[in-house]
């Protein structure tokens, strides 16, 4: 695993993704604040499989059917997820 800082990052960008590319792990630090993870993404990252489809359609059949909770505010969130 490779650390950088923010500004090697961006001083360095060409590089670094390189390395990223070839499967290197790297981690962009930041004073003070969040640490990222530079990881490529492939067309295949986005590919909505068979499964997924069909996960996705039995999800609007059932909000069709009504079998779904509608919740409008963050109390009302909070109580169904105390609920469960």
């Amino acid at each position: 695993m490779i650390q950088v800082t923010s500004r090697e990052f961006r001083d360095k960008q060409a590089s670094i993704f390189k390395l990223a590319d070839k499967g290197e792990k790297v981690v962009i630090r930041r004073r003070g604040k969040a640490s990222y993870m530079l990881t490529p993404v492939y067309d295949s990252d986005f590919v909505i499989t068979p499964e997924m489809e069909k996960r996705i359609e039995e999800g609007r059949r059932e909000y069709r059917q009504g079998k779904t909770v509608s919740l409008k505010t963050k109390e009302e969130l909070h109580s169904f997820l105390e609920s469960l």
